[in-house]
């Protein structure tokens, strides 16, 4: 009784300004102490998760790039008045000054040999080789007038992802994770996933983190063999002896970190211990046959066979599991007409078959997951096709060269205005008429809706600063929601 008196005498002294006084003291320790540590985490981690520059519209992206540069004209930009003057010469005002990639001389038009009709409450005008893309239609946001200033595929395509032509500089998706790092430390920050005829023309330089540490670079999950080379322990090697192992180099390496302060240095310790976290991670990722049938009938998976269906169901397991960027390449979209093989007529079509199911699949399965609203997904390739007939070496063939000054792109999810198309190309398709959109204002874009200021995102290299949309950019904020 006497104990319990005393308590109360002592609860009685205790005022509410002395009690938030003391208390304060031990939150703020506690903030304190957070803070310290998600610091210290991210020096030891540059991958671990940062605060972006403001309230992001999206957490991650996936973006399906179209290697080899598909047809708009074909797909999403119909043009009535090019159908009529099909076979007609190409006006000469058109032709004026134009470097061309293959065509010679007066082309002829040529007008789209399908079928365009709108869909969805939005009335989004889509071929009908894309019925599977045209059924989420109202999902949509259709840029008709994206621009590039490259024409030859490797360069578009490094330029598409890392703002300049020549290897050398920070892919997108490094940039990213370098600004944002990533939420699930058991997964590279940045995962690229490959389907079709070959690789991408620009290769890894697509991909690569240039002059930003090799931690930010994007890592290749393979279809075949092992997902990811040399991760998988050689035999004779169980998990505690390479354990021990990979300890014993890190102790090495931090050790020289001491005296030389190289920055490469901490990305390879932190790529011995993901790789080692990867172990368990990726095959767990990897097998698809834990999907349900009917996810596998959305998108026409089959597990263990690889496919752009595959690498898109992959696609959003990863960004379930938290990894910033996804980016899948689909190769094949390179259309001349110098043969029936890669033809408007015959290579076209196939080409839409083994992505059209799977794109559309993978806004469905987003949105059903509540997923969609903070995923950014991106369709397009590196420049667009000519309204006007390529017809190499007097090829009877359909096809189409190379076009850099109208390309279309869709967007959907990740606060994009949903269901909506804009810019505009002219009657031919030819020039950019309404709203045209540069490469790095869709780049200054895809970074903001991250919660990233494009111009605040720089790595100083070279005496000076640079960022992924070099000295340029700008926000297209009427497709933002």
């Amino acid at each position: 009784m006497r104990s319990q008196k005393l308590d109360q005498e002592t609860l009685k002294q205790i005022t509410r300004r002395h009690f938030f006084r003391v208390c304060g003291y031990g939150i703020g320790a506690l903030a304190l102490n957070a803070l310290l540590n998600e610091k210290l985490f991210a020096a030891i981690d540059p991958l671990a998760p940062k605060q972006p520059h403001f309230k992001p519209r999206a957490k991650h992206i996936i973006f399906l790039f179209m290697a080899g540069a598909p047809s708009q004209i074909d797909l999403f930009d119909y043009k009535p008045t090019l159908q009529r003057y099909d076979g007609q010469p190409c006006p000469e005002s058109l032709l004026q000054g134009e470097r061309f990639a293959f065509i010679k001389g007066r082309p002829i038009l040529l007008g789209s040999p399908y079928k365009f009709s709108k869909h969805g409450k939005s009335g989004q005008e889509i071929s009908e080789l894309l019925p599977h893309i045209a059924s989420v239609a109202d999902e949509l946001c259709i840029i008709r007038s994206m621009q590039t200033d490259q024409f030859n595929h490797a360069p578009a395509q490094i330029y598409m992802n890392t703002g300049h032509q020549l290897p050398g500089r920070p892919s997108m998706g490094s940039w990213l994770t370098y600004g944002l790092g990533t939420e699930n430390r058991d997964l590279p920050g940045f995962i690229v996933l490959i389907s079709g005829a070959n690789r991408p023309d620009g290769g890894h330089a697509c991909w690569s983190s240039g002059f930003l540490p090799t931690v930010y670079q994007g890592v290749e999950l393979r279809s075949k063999g092992d997902p990811v080379l040399y991760v998988s322990n050689p035999d004779g090697i169980d998990a505690e002896v390479r354990r021990e192992t990979i300890d014993a180099i890190n102790d090495l390496n931090r050790m020289k970190q001491e005296v030389v302060g190289d920055p490469e240095i901490e990305t390879r310790i932190s790529a011995y211990e993901l790789a080692y976290r990867m172990q368990s991670s990726v095959p767990e990722l990897m097998d698809l046959s834990k999907e349900p049938e009917h996810i596998h009938q959305l998108y026409g998976t089959t597990p263990g066979k690889p496919s752009f269906a595959n690498n898109c169901l992959l696609a959003r397991r990863l960004v379930e599991r938290g990894v910033r960027f996804v980016q899948l390449y689909h190769r094949g979209w390179d259309h001349h007409g110098a043969s029936e093989g890669d033809s408007i007529s015959k290579a076209l079509p196939r080409l839409c078959s083994e992505v059209d199911r799977a794109c559309a699949a993978l806004i469905i399965d987003l949105k059903q997951r509540g997923l969609l609203d903070e995923t950014l997904v991106i369709w397009g390739g590196e420049f667009g096709r000519t309204p006007m007939k390529e017809g190499r070496g007097g090829s009877t063939y359909l096809g189409r060269d190379h076009h850099p000054r109208a390309f279309t792109v869709w967007m959907a999810g990740g606060g994009i205005k949903p269901g909506i198309s804009y810019g505009a190309t002219d009657e031919l398709g030819y020039h950019v008429v309404e709203n045209p959109v540069h490469v790095h204002d869709l780049h200054a874009t895809i970074l903001h809706l991250m919660g990233i200021d494009h111009t605040r995102l720089t790595y100083w290299y070279q005496g000076r600063n640079f960022r992924l949309t070099d000295v340029a950019g700008r926000i297209i904020e009427d497709i933002i929601l």
